[in-house]
């Protein structure tokens, strides 16, 4: 039996138990990637036969919920991208964008899964799941510390064709091409519309009746602002390059 901490001892017996029971499911990547390894073999080799493959990330700044990109292996890059998105970018958008997702993200289910698709034949950018298919998450498990799971999935090509700000977008283009750094632009900015569109969907799994352009406003904000910023950032830097390029030359 293990040592009790200080502090402990004063504490009641229930309140003891419900801290045991915490410390025991506290849900991290590593959690989830060890469930998925825990499976039993035969499970593990048909799914790899059939090119599924699992990303597991999170916010930084809040322990949930975790995100799992669910994909192909042929989308690994992409998925990549979406993790980078969550872990990196949403970390640097400026704070009013994070904090007007505040209430979603602390109310969402503790586990989001994103089915990462090429393309949806409705020609929408994502959608959110009234049930969990993706068949490790689609049933409780001891691992998930009865967590709840949510699902949604997300076309990434719709979203690299997405002109969610068609005129900005353009003029954007225009800016870094003449500064040598549009492939840098474009990534970023398909991982930040791919970070609101993954937002857009899990605000509709937490508040489902929300009118979608009250939904959709919200995420054209964080999308917009976080874009700005971005830009405003390097714009800075591809200035300061330049300055420093002149003072050699002098």
């Amino acid at each position: 039996m293990g040592e009790m901490k200080q502090g402990e001892a004063d504490a009641a017996p229930g309140e003891l138990e419900w801290k045991s029971m915490e410390r025991e499911h506290i849900l991290s990547p590593g959690v989830i990637e060890e469930y998925l390894r825990s499976r039993p073999r035969w499970i593990r080799w048909r799914e790899w036969a059939s090119g599924r493959r699992y990303r597991v990330t999170r916010f930084l700044d809040r322990p949930t919920p975790l995100v799992i990109v669910a994909h192909s292996f042929r989308n690994a890059v992409k998925a990549r991208q979406v993790a980078l998105a969550v872990e990196q970018d949403w970390a640097a958008v400026p704070n009013r964008c994070r904090e007007s997702y505040d209430e979603v993200l602390f109310n969402a289910p503790r586990l989001i899964v994103v089915q990462l698709r090429r393309s949806n034949v409705c020609k929408c950018l994502g959608h959110r799941h009234v049930a969990v298919k993706e068949p490790p998450f689609a049933e409780p498990h001891d691992a998930f510390g009865g967590a709840s799971v949510g699902e949604m999935d997300i076309a990434y090509e719709r979203v690299e064709n997405w002109q969610a700000l068609p005129l900005t977008d353009t003029a954007l283009d225009t800016k870094f091409l003449q500064g040598s750094r549009l492939d840098e632009f474009h990534a970023q900015q398909f991982r930040l519309r791919m970070l609101s569109v993954l937002l857009h969907e899990t605000n509709h799994l937490v508040f489902p009746h929300e009118p979608e352009v009250l939904v959709r406003q919200r995420s054209l904000g964080f999308y917009s602002e976080a874009l700005a910023s971005y830009v405003e950032r390097a714009i800075a830097t591809m200035s300061l390059t330049i300055d420093r390029s002149f003072s050699r030359l002098g």
